[in-house]
C-alpha cells in the first residue's frame, strides 16, 4: 500500500501549532521565532515532508507543467513522441503530465476541461478517432493556455502543428509496392474525417494514378487495428479478384493482415506483399519482418515540445507554425525485391 504523503497539516498536528505557522516557518518567515523555525524544519525532515511544487507554483502565479494528450500509449509512434517531449521538457525545466483519450471524444472532453481547471501552462494534443467537434480545444486557447497539435491535427483552430509527411510517406510506400510488381493494392485506413487518413489516402491514390493503375473503391477499407484486420482480411482474400498487396495505415493493422494471410495458407511476400506505417520494434518482431514507413515519432515529440515551450515563454514564430517531419521507407521482408 502506498504511503500517505506528509502535508503541512500533518506537521501542524505533530507539533500542536497552526498550519499557517508551519507554512511560514518552512519559508523562514521573520515573524516566526528561530526556535519554532528549527522545530518545524526538523519535524519536516523527520516526517520526510516534500512540498507540493505544482500547488506552490499556482499560488505564485507560475506554472511549468505541460500536458500531453495521446490517443493511445501502446503504439510505438505515440510512445516515441512522449519520449521526445519529455527530453525537451526536462532540459527546459518543465514537468510533463500524460493523458490518454483511449480514442474517445467524451474522455478527451473531460481531459481538456480538467487541464483548464488545473491551469497548466500548455497542452500538446493529438485527436481521438471519434473527435469531429473541436470547441473544447478552442476553449483551451480562450483560457490563455498554449496549445500545439501533433500528428492528428485540427485544421480549424489556428495554432502551431507538427505532423509527419503522411502524403509523401504513403506515396513512397505504394510506389514501392508497384515497383515490385503489385497491381491490385488494398488500402486499410483510419476514419476518413482524420487529416492523416485524408493525406495517406491521397498519397495512395496519386501513386496509383501516376502509374496508370485503376482506382478501385472496393479495395479501400476503414480498418486500423490488428483485431479488425484479422477479421476483415479473410473476406478480402475471398474476393473474386483479391489484392496482391496491402498498404496499412499503421503497423498494428499490418500485423493483423500478415496473420490472416498466413492463416489462409498464403506466402508473404511471394503471394501477397504488405507495407505498414509507423516503424519501431513491432515491425522487427514479425516473420518476415515488416516493410514500413518510419514516422520518426521522437523527432515529432521534440519539435512539438519546443514549439509549445517557446509559446509559453513568449517566443513566437509568426501567427502559427506548421512543422512537417519527413518519413523514411524501411524495406524488409514483407515486400518483394525490386
Amino acid at each position: 500500500m502506498a504511503k500517505k504523503q506528509v502535508t503541512i497539516v500533518d506537521i501542524a498536528k505533530e507539533l500542536n501549532i497552526s498550519p499557517s505557522t508551519v507554512s511560514r516557518a518552512l519559508k523562514n518567515h521573520p515573524d516566526i521565532s528561530k526556535k519554532t523555525v528549527k522545530l518545524v524544519q526538523e519535524c519536516a525532515k523527520r516526517l520526510n515532508y516534500q512540498p507540493n511544487i505544482m500547488a506552490l507554483n499556482l499560488r505564485l502565479g507560475k506554472n511549468n507543467t505541460i500536458a500531453v494528450i495521446v490517443p493511445e500509449i501502446v503504439h510505438y509512434f505515440f510512445s516515441s513522441i512522449v519520449k521526445g517531449v519529455e527530453e525537451v521538457a526536462f532540459d527546459e525545466g518543465f514537468n510533463v503530465m500524460l493523458f490518454r483519450s483511449k480514442e474517445s471524444y467524451e474522455r478527451e472532453l473531460k481531459i481538456t476541461n480538467s487541464l483548464i481547471n488545473a491551469r497548466v501552462a500548455g497542452v500538446l494534443a493529438s485527436l481521438s478517432k471519434e473527435t469531429d467537434k473541436y470547441e473544447h480545444f478552442q476553449k483551451i486557447l480562450d483560457n490563455n493556455i498554449q496549445l500545439v497539435f501533433y500528428d492528428r491535427i485540427c485544421i480549424g483552430i489556428i495554432t502551431d502543428r507538427v505532423v509527419v509527411d503522411d502524403y509523401a510517406g504513403a506515396m513512397t510506400a505504394v510506389e514501392h509496392l508497384i515497383h515490385t510488381g503489385c497491381k491490385r493494392i488494398a488500402f486499410y485506413c483510419s476514419p476518413t474525417h482524420l487529416e492523416i487518413s485524408k493525406n495517406r489516402r491521397n498519397g495512395y491514390l496519386d501513386a496509383l494514378r501516376k502509374h496508370k493503375l485503376p482506382v478501385e473503391k472496393e479495395l479501400m477499407f476503414v480498418c486500423d487495428t490488428r483485431e479488425q484486420a484479422m477479421e476483415l482480411t479473410p473476406k478480402v482474400l475471398a474476393m473474386d479478384n483479391p489484392p496482391d498487396a496491402f498498404f496499412a495505415i499503421n503497423d498494428h493493422t499490418a500485423t493483423g493482415i500478415l496473420y490472416a494471410i498466413k492463416q489462409a495458407g498464403l506466402r508473404v511476400p511471394e503471394d501477397i506483399s504488405i507495407c505498414g506505417f509507423s516503424g519501431g520494434d513491432l515491425a522487427l518482431a514479425c516473420d518476415p519482418m515488416l516493410t514500413t514507413v518510419e514516422q520518426h515519432g521522437y523527432e515529432v515529440g521534440k519539435t512539438a515540445a519546443k514549439l509549445l515551450i517557446d509559446k509559453i515563454k513568449g517566443v513566437t514564430h509568426g501567427q502559427f507554425t506548421n512543422r512537417i517531419v519527413k518519413t523514411k521507407l524501411m524495406v524488409r521482408g514483407t515486400t518483394r525485391k525490386v
